[in-house]
C-alpha cells in the first residue's frame, strides 16, 4: 500500500498519520517477511517511537486489515503489511534456532482444499501452512 493510500485510509477513519506511524508503515513496506514488535522497534532507532506506540499501531492496523498477524510458536506475534491485491494467504518456513522466516510461494491446489472440506462436511475452508526447520546459516554454526 502506497503512502498516499495510507493517508487516505487514516483520513477516512479520522485518524492522524503521525511520524511514528508513517515510519512503521514504511518499514513494513520494505520487507516481505513478518516483523516482530521487537524487530520493528529496533529498526526504528531515532524515529521517536516507543514500545507502546508500536503495539497500539500494530493492533490498529490488524483491526483495519492492513497487516496480517502471524504466530509461529515462538512466544511473540509477527506482523506483515498486506499489499494491494494480496489475498492475505501466506505460507512460511521458520528456522527453529534463529527464528528466520522465509516466505513460501507454493500452496496446495484449491481442489485439495475443496475435497477436504467436502469429505468432512465443512464450508468456507481455508488453511495456514508453516514449515519449521534449521536454516542454512544455523546449520553451519
Amino acid at each position: 500500500m502506497a503512502r498516499v493510500a495510507w493517508r487516505e485510509h487514516f483520513r477516512r477513519r479520522s485518524r492522524r498519520l503521525t511520524g511514528p506511524r508513517q515510519a512503521i508503515l514504511e518499514l513494513l513496506q520494505l520487507r516481505e517477511k513478518p516483523f516482530s514488535i521487537k524487530e520493528i522497534l529496533s529498526s526504528l532507532a531515532g524515529a521517536r517511537c516507543d514500545l507502546a506506540t508500536v503495539y497500539r499501531l500494530m493492533h490498529l492496523l490488524e483491526k483495519d486489515g492492513l497487516v496480517k498477524r502471524f504466530d509461529f510458536g515462538e512466544g511473540a506475534a509477527r506482523f506483515q503489511l498486506i499489499a494491494d491485491g494480496d489475498d492475505k494467504h501466506h505460507h512460511h518456513l521458520i528456522c527453529t534456532r534463529c527464528a528466520e522466516v522465509v516466505p513460501i510461494d507454493e500452496c496446495f491446489p484449491n481442489d485439495l482444499e475443496k475435497q477436504i472440506a467436502r469429505e468432512n462436511g465443512f464450508k468456507s475452508v481455508t488453511h495456514r501452512l508453516d514449515f519449521f526447520g534449521v536454516c542454512p546459516e544455523c546449520q553451519t554454526k
